[in-house]
């Protein structure tokens, strides 16, 4: 199958999860994420706002508050531009809805991801090399951009979040297309071998 085709046929799955298992879900990837340590050493986390479809992040959001960490969300920004920034939660947060209808919050100046030391990247598909397939807005692509010319300064690490049930064989890659350092599901983390095994130290 084709980008467009894997993209319907794995959406339709997701879709299919009923929401008392996307609540399971949810808190087994906080549990997941915690006993593997991958919020220990990071200051600076990126989440994302999920939609309906996507896995909620708000259980891990909670966990890495908890722990003291600064956490940041994408703003989308104007049209015809493509580059996140990222808005540091505030005690007081002010929300909107940015033009595709996700929960936003606002930052008179937000960051770039290269100044965030770990981001989660929301998918449609994934398989274990830690392709990903994403929405096809490219947004993330075209804001991490810049790690294609990257050899030894690397940030954010690059962490996938879906179900298990968006895991196929292969996804289809073209050469502008963000490869993941790890993917994180309700289940486990597989982490790339091919751009290098960037984990956190214990």
């Amino acid at each position: 199958m084709n980008k467009r085709e894997l993209r319907a046929v794995l959406r339709r799955a997701r879709r299919k999860i009923a929401p008392a298992q996307r609540r399971h879900a949810a808190d087994n990837l906080r549990r997941v994420a915690v006993t593997q340590g991958l919020l220990l050493k990071p200051g600076r986390i990126g989440f994302y706002s999920a939609t309906a479809e996507e896995m909620d992040l708000l259980p891990l959001l909670n966990q890495a508050l908890d722990l003291g960490k600064s956490c940041f969300l994408p703003v989308v920004p104007r049209r015809f531009q493509r580059r996140l920034g990222f808005s540091r939660l505030t005690p007081l947060p002010r929300w909107y809805l940015n033009r595709f209808g996700i929960d936003e919050h606002w930052s008179p100046r937000p960051v770039r991801a290269w100044q965030l030391d770990l981001l989660f990247v929301p998918l449609v598909g994934f398989d274990e090399a830690c392709h990903r397939l994403g929405m096809g807005g490219g947004f993330y692509d075209a804001s991490l951009a810049y790690l294609r010319r990257r050899t030894a300064w690397r940030k954010p690490l690059l962490v996938g979040v879906g179900y298990e049930c968006q895991k196929v064989a292969q996804v289809p890659a073209d050469p502008w297309d963000m490869h993941l350092d790890a993917v994180i599901t309700e289940r486990k983390i597989y982490w790339s071998n091919g751009h290098g095994d960037r984990r956190p130290e214990s």
